[in-house]
Formats: structure tokens, C-alpha cells, sequence
């Protein structure tokens, strides 16, 4: 997985279960989180992939100086091991937290070979 952000081109908002089934089909686990307004992370990383999709509210996250603003329907790709931050906007945010399981992150660390 590659650092990235992919924005919401649609004219409406997504569904909270349009995006979980997304997360599903690709192989993530799938949970809801909540932050209130302007709640702040301080810089972290996690040991595995993730992906977060935006469902309601605002939140800003900041890779390496590199801030990637989200907001409904947007999507922040964010391989294991990059640290990064994040502040909630002024109404917090709801979102979607996809992360790649031990089995299939273990296949996207080591492709299998084929005869």
C-alpha cells in the first residue's frame, strides 16, 4: 500500500455501509470510530495497513509535514509504519478504520510465487 488520499467525487455523501462492504471486498477489518471536535493524535504509527473512510465531519491528517484534509467519502491510505498525526475538525468525525489482517498483510509483505 502506498501513502495516499483518495477524494469523493460523487455528488452525495456514502453510506456508512456502502463503505464497510467496500473495506470488506478488499480484505480489511472493518470498525466505526467516533472523535469529538477537535480531538488531536500526536504522532504515531501503526504495524500494520490502513485505510480510513470519512462517513460524517472533518478530520486532517499529517504525514512528514503533508497534510491530507478528509471530509465524507474521502479515503486516506496509510501503509504500516508511517507516522503520522491527525486532528478532528470543529464537529469531530466519524469514520471507517480498514486494517489489513495478519494473514492477508503477511501476503502483501511476501507475494507468493508462482510456478
Amino acid at each position: 500500500m502506498e501513502l495516499g488520499c483518495m477524494p469523493w467525487n460523487d455528488p452525495g455523501a456514502p453510506g456508512e455501509g456502502i463503505l464497510r462492504a467496500c473495506f470488506e471486498d478488499e480484505g480489511f477489518g472493518v470498525h466505526a470510530w467516533r472523535d469529538p471536535a477537535d480531538r488531536i493524535y500526536s504522532e504515531h504509527s501503526h504495524d500494520c495497513d490502513e485505510s480510513l473512510w470519512v462517513v460524517r465531519g472533518q478530520i486532517v491528517f499529517e504525514v512528514s509535514g503533508r497534510e491530507f484534509p478528509l471530509g465524507p467519502g474521502d479515503r486516506l491510505l496509510l501503509p504500516a509504519g508511517v507516522a503520522h498525526r491527525a486532528r478532528a475538525g470543529p464537529d469531530g468525525a466519524r469514520y471507517l478504520i480498514g486494517r489489513a489482517s495478519s494473514a492477508i498483510q503477511s501476503s502483501i509483505d511476501r507475494p507468493t510465487r508462482h510456478s
